[in-house]
């Protein structure tokens, strides 16, 4: 299915798109549309979306049909996801939503070159594909998901490798949040520079 896929980016394995409230990080309560990119090698066993994982069940759809459809809605920022959606170029979906006045976000695990125009990365490593060493530098935001407490340490190795104005983060594995909050919070208060992330779009229960 990758093979498939233009290498100028202007079709994209497209899983869902959707309009709604940022629910996690530095960007929390802010509108944004959502577009979900099929396909993802990583494998966190505790993902979420692991549908999103075969590309080659998601349409290609023109990146311009993407656009267009993101255009519709007062909140101008798109947050691009997937899956791994550094899997793909993204050089020309992301010229064209700037082009119209729509910022750029990505959230991504870093473990692919990156590519595209962004007003705001996310970089959230994993440790079951190691980020691509070109990605945590650019980095606005590190959030680092805790599902159990070797996870602290990991968290410290990638604080290392990006910029010393990067926003640090750390949130609970949705399943073991109830155990791993409390200690989450420990650490934050031992080591300041860290803040808390809370998936609050699933406590209020929005898409």
């Amino acid at each position: 299915m990758v093979n498939q896929i233009p290498e100028d980016g202007t079709l994209l394995p497209l899983m869902e798109e959707f309009y709604t409230i940022q629910g996690e990080g530095y960007n929390t309560g802010k509108a944004a549309y959502f577009i979900r990119l099929g396909g993802c090698d990583v494998g966190c066993h505790w993902c979420d979306v692991k549908e999103s994982w075969d590309a080659s069940i998601h349409p290609l759809t023109l990146a311009d049909t993407i656009v267009t459809n993101a255009e519709k809605f007062p909140g101008k920022a798109v947050v691009v996801t997937g899956g791994e959606p550094l899997i793909y170029n993204l050089d020309y979906l992301t010229a064209q939503l700037q082009q119209r006045g729509i910022k750029t976000f990505i959230e991504t695990s870093g473990a692919y070159p990156l590519s595209g125009s962004w007003d705001w990365i996310c970089l959230s490593p994993k440790k079951f594909k190691s980020p691509n060493p070109n990605v945590a530098p650019f980095a606005h935001e590190l959030k680092v998901i805790v599902f159990n407490k070797s996870d602290f340490v990991w968290a410290e190795q990638y604080a290392e490798l990006v910029s010393p104005d990067c926003k640090l983060y750390l949130q609970p594995e949705w399943s073991k949040s109830k155990e791993n909050i409390p200690l989450i919070v420990d650490y934050v208060m031992n080591n300041p520079k860290w803040e808390i992330s809370l998936q609050t779009h699933k406590y209020l229960n929005i898409p």
